[in-house]
């Protein structure tokens, strides 16, 4: 993992954190990875050093419901409400499934009916 990789994955879990988003974390106990849980300031702290075998589990942009897609679209763009939005929603608008550095969410982790 390169250190721009890391400061990215970094960042988004920071930023997930008040949302409640959910990880996979990867070590010597759980080589293939253990159960999603919910990312805690604790969690995020006792394994700091190996952030980089964390990987959070986010939404695919396309996943976006179409109610969801409405109230996206009356954001203003660029602005933190927008970045807010995305990340309390779990939104991987970073690309970061792609790049190997989160988990595509399965339909339903984030509901909160």
């Amino acid at each position: 993992m390169t250190q721009e990789e890391k400061q990215l994955l970094t960042k988004v879990l920071c930023e997930g954190l008040p949302y409640g988003v959910k990880v996979k974390y990867y070590s010597m106990d759980y080589p293939y990875g253990s159960d999603p849980v919910t990312l805690t300031p604790y969690l995020l702290w006792n394994r700091w050093e190996n952030i980089n075998g964390m990987r959070p589990y986010l939404r695919l942009m396309s996943s976006m419901t179409e109610e969801e897609d409405f109230i996206y679209s009356q954001l203003p763009d660029g602005h933190i409400d927008e970045y807010d939005w995305l990340n309390s929603h779990h939104f991987d608008y970073r690309g970061l499934i792609e790049k190997g550095l989160a988990l595509e969410a399965p339909e339903g982790m984030y509901k909160t009916e």
